[in-house]
């Protein structure tokens, strides 16, 4: 019985330690993991480390890549040149000059002749083949043409895509539902996706929707992703230029006021009013404002930053001698160090 309990405590605790957010952090050189409240779960040991992905991160041991799971056990060990984030249970790895896709053990699922290849979304990998992209399925088989000057992620069911000097939106059979007549086109997010017609300098963004139809008006100066059912835009030129938010009807929210910005993550985006000359912000300090465009967190930093899951990574004057970034709560609090 005594035995019993104690697998069942392990258990417990082993999905427990899978169920937590962890987060990267450098000490003395070596990189390891922290919990969210800054207690360390996973001791510095690599030379890089990344996020995790769906319960595995890539870390990097010398000049080879393998991943760990969430109790900082080596899952597969380091000996890739080159590899993605595992996602929908598998990862394409490069060793000299081949790329394959394994599993979560470590094995082999097909090998692929292709330049580079991408991470899963939506059931396709992209993979480059010469100059041009094209996109693989979860039997290694080359399911769209390797057509397009460009090429990114499945999200919702369609990929941005270039053909020439124009973007548009495919399927995961390959037919173009969007047509190619964009300048300049971003992911759907939220239903809705950013667009731009013109030139870099002179033309104008605006967001449709997943049947190409205009939802929001060609108006703004730049305009970025939603997130948090707000979006960023930029009011003005990139060397005097002020940003914003707009809600998803297009209506601005916050006035454009800053002259540096992130998108809402976790409720919180960083923004900068310092100086703008020809385009580049000089000596910046970045804050934190909340959805009504108030300072929510005073204290200022060195670099821009969103929160991933109630962490923020910043730089700061504060941040204890030996350490370059830190942590921070929501409150603004350091977490770590």
């Amino acid at each position: 019985m005594k035995r019993l309990i104690f697998i069942g405590a392990l258990a417990l605790l082993s999905s427990s330690l899978i169920a937590q957010e962890l987060y990267p952090i450098e000490q003395k050189g070596k990189y390891g993991y922290i919990d969210k409240t800054g207690a360390i779960i996973i001791t510095p040991q690599f030379d890089f480390a990344q996020n995790f992905n769906n319960d595995v991160a890539v870390v990097k041991t010398g000049s080879s890549y393998g991943f760990i799971d969430k109790t900082g056990k080596m899952l597969i060990a380091a000996q890739y040149d080159k590899v993605t984030d595992f996602a929908e249970g598998m990862a394409g790895v490069k060793k000299g000059s081949a790329w394959m896709f394994i599993d979560k053990t470590g094995k082999k699922l097909f090998d692929v002749k292709c330049e580079f290849a991408y991470r899963f979304s939506g059931g396709m990998a992209r993979v480059q083949m010469g100059s041009k992209l094209g996109y693989i399925d979860k039997t290694g088989a080359l399911k769209i043409a390797a057509d397009y000057t460009a090429a990114y992620e499945f999200v919702d069911g369609l990929a941005r895509a270039q053909k020439g000097a124009k973007w548009g939106y495919i399927d995961v059979t390959g037919k173009a539902v969007i047509e190619f007549k964009y300048d300049d086109c971003f992911d759907f997010s939220e239903g809705m996706a950013n667009v731009r017609t013109g030139d870099e300098k002179t033309g104008k963004w605006g967001y449709i929707d997943k049947t190409g139809k205009t939802v929001i008006d060609f108006q703004f100066d730049r305009a970025w992703t939603f997130s948090e059912g707000m979006a960023l835009i930029r009011v003005g030129d990139f060397k005097n230029g002020k940003f914003g938010y707009i809600d998803k009807t297009g209506k601005i929210v916050i006035n454009p006021q800053f002259t540096g910005a992130e998108v809402f993550k976790d409720g919180l985006a960083c923004v900068t009013t310092a100086a703008l000359v020809n385009g580049v912000l000089k000596d910046p300090k970045w804050q934190y404002i909340d959805k009504t465009g108030k300072i929510v967190i005073t204290k200022t930093f060195n670099f821009k930053s969103n929160f991933n899951k109630g962490l923020a990574k910043v730089a700061g004057a504060d941040i204890k001698t030996g350490y370059s970034y830190g942590y921070i709560d929501k409150t603004g609090k350091y977490i770590w160090p």
